[in-house]
């Protein structure tokens, strides 16, 4: 199964979108996490599209995707819901993981009645009914901070692979979800160099509304604070954790869950946090079972 490549919108706000199987099926669309692309869903999406059209996109300063100026959670929600619009899906199966998820949260309650299901992985979300005044933690600011040391350049893209493949984050990844992403996520240069396409500078400006959210001190933007939205999402929600992956990704969960009215949860054994690029069968399997 061979994915197609397009992109929708104005040349100044692309969205680079991928593509899975043919037309006229019902829609699934997978949202990726913080860092990541479109592509790393391959595994999953190939398998989905015996069933679905099954769409992902580059999230707004990640890929090949548009990069911008703002980086908070309604930004992301507006060009997954222009996304919605442009394509004009309806009874979507939405699936996401992490910030990924969260998108999906917040357009679905901005789009009653156009998403028929959602499988959210480990979402990134905060109780606006427990939020805290003052700013980060100098933890939270020193991870934000220290991710503009991050290394974007590499001498090839076989370099990547072999520094990743033995990095906490990736050593766990899928040999075909690391290659996806090596492949994608890197634009290249001059004599077989590359660059990261989410560079340091824009992971670090993603990395602060979600480290205020996780901290329960995110207060929005002028368009407000989106969380208890959550509330009002009008379709079944299906909350999903793993057992290897760190607390605050569960406490996150734990929030989700008590926010959306229409929630159930499960958790994936053997697993991290990145489960669709560790286990895909696994998630093609929970996937499909939520859908019965």
């Amino acid at each position: 199964m061979i994915s197609h490549r397009f992109s929708i919108g104005p040349a100044d706000a692309q969205i680079s979108m991928l593509q899975w199987g043919e037309s006229g099926k019902p829609p699934a669309l997978l949202v990726h996490g913080t860092g990541f692309i479109a592509d790393v869903w391959d595994e999953v999406a190939r398998e989905l599209a015996s069933t679905y059209t099954v769409y992902a996109l580059d999230r707004r300063g990640h890929g090949a995707s548009h990069k911008a100026e703002s980086y908070h959670f309604l930004d992301f929600a507006d060009d997954l819901c222009w996304v919605v619009d442009a394509l004009d899906l309806n009874e979507i199966y939405g699936v996401g993981h992490s910030a990924g998820a969260t998108d999906l949260l917040v357009a679905a309650k901005r789009l009653p009645g156009r998403f028929i299901r959602l499988f959210v992985m480990e979402p990134t979300v905060m109780d606006p009914r427990a939020a805290r005044s003052g700013t980060l933690s100098e933890e939270s600011l020193a991870l934000v901070e220290g991710t503009l040391r991050r290394r974007a350049e590499f001498d090839s893209a076989d370099a990547v692979f072999e520094r990743y493949r033995s990095a906490p984050t990736f050593a766990d990844w899928t040999e075909t979800a690391l290659r996806a992403y090596v492949q994608h996520g890197f634009v290249p240069l001059d004599e077989g160099r590359v660059r990261l396409r989410c560079t340091p500078e824009t992971e670090s400006a993603m990395l602060r509304p979600i480290c205020e959210a996780i901290e329960q001190v995110y207060a929005g933007d002028a368009r407000g604070n989106p969380f208890g939205g959550l509330a009002e999402i009008d379709c079944p929600v299906r909350v999903m954790t793993a057992v290897k992956s760190g607390p605050i990704y569960k406490e996150m969960a734990r929030r989700a869950v008590s926010l959306i009215p229409h929630v159930s949860t499960a958790v994936f054994e053997g697993a991290g946090h990145c489960v669709a690029q560790e286990v895909p069968a696994a998630v093609v399997e929970a996937i499909r079972e939520f859908a019965k």
